[in-house]
């Protein structure tokens, strides 16, 4: 009885997997060896292809507008960002915030360095000039002010 060897081409990948792993004598409904046949395509010469399978699921894409970008590459070399970009990112970061933007402490110096320029004599204790006391609530609302002058001023730049 002359067994008949099928062409090396016409076996399907899984048969020759398992084929080298010894498994190629497992009856032929046993459920350890499936097949999964796909659709055959054509071309003109009479050339069978095996049909594409995509293998990535397709999932859903996030959008998240609030989200922080991406942090840059590590290539070494430094994020480049369109021009404009940069400057609508602080816009918006600014426009987020309500803190204060000037430093508190510069702020009280300055305020109390020309408030001295305008009582400076006036206030004689001896021989000394008796400087004047700030209320931090006072210093704080003088800041907020400021602030806000200079936010509507560059506004309109």
């Amino acid at each position: 009885m002359v067994r008949h060897t099928p062409h090396p081409d016409s076996i399907s990948p899984l048969t020759r997997r398992t084929a080298k792993f010894g498994q190629a004598n497992l009856p032929t409904g046993s459920s350890l060896l499936k097949r999964k046949t796909l659709a055959q395509k054509t071309r003109g010469g009479g050339k069978t292809l095996p049909a594409r399978k995509t293998v990535r699921p397709r999932t859903p894409r996030k959008s998240n507008a609030n989200a922080p970008p991406a942090p840059p590459p590590s290539t070494g070399r430094k994020r480049r960002y369109h021009p404009g970009t940069r400057a609508l990112m602080e816009i918006r970061k600014y426009q987020r915030s309500t803190d204060l933007l000037i430093r508190k402490l510069p702020f009280a110096r300055l305020v109390r360095e020309i408030a001295m320029d305008y009582v400076s004599g006036h206030y004689l204790d001896g021989d000394q000039v008796v400087g004047l006391r700030w209320q931090s609530h006072a210093l704080l609302a003088l800041q907020e002010a400021a602030e806000a002058f200079l936010v509507h001023l560059f506004e309109d730049a």
